[in-house]
């Protein structure tokens, strides 16, 4: 991005650096929380219809899993136990790559979402959870009389 203060348009400048910055920090216009990194890696998209949200979290049995939702934010926690043996006297750990121990994720919804429309599906270590729209705010075709 080339930024000169010589700029004819400076206000259009600061304008669009400050929606860069924002859309950055907050993983875009309606959707925040959803950092890059940390445990579990999360992806999470939306349609008119329904916001959706894939936790990657190998490993884990899915009663292991909590999944809430207090005033619009979706919050996915659990607790990873360690497959490494104990470091002591006769082990010794090289490297250790892989999470373990407790983790939380929060993701700010928006507004529309319907609290009596989520679902969460547990299959070969991908969290899916799918929160509805609320009826009244998905998009609809208005005939013109």
């Amino acid at each position: 991005m080339a930024f000169s203060f010589l700029s004819r348009d400076m206000f259009s400048d600061l304008e669009r650096l400050h929606r860069e910055l924002q859309q950055a920090f907050e993983g875009g216009p309606s959707i925040r929380g959803a950092a890059p990194g940390g445990f579990p890696a999360v992806n999470v998209g939306s349609t008119p219809q329904s916001i959706e949200l894939y936790a990657y979290v190998p490993g884990l049995e899915p009663d292991s899993i909590q999944v809430d939702l207090e005033r619009g934010t979706l919050s996915i926690a659990g607790e990873r136990a360690s497959s490494l043996p104990q470091n002591g006297e006769k082990s010794v750990v090289h490297i250790n790559q892989r999470f373990a121990g407790r983790f939380r994720r929060a993701v700010s919804l928006p507004e529309d979402i319907d609290p009596d429309g989520v679902s969460a599906d547990y299959r070969n270590g991908v969290l899916h959870v799918s929160v509805k729209r609320r009826a009244e705010a998905l998009p609809r075709r208005i005939s013109v009389q």
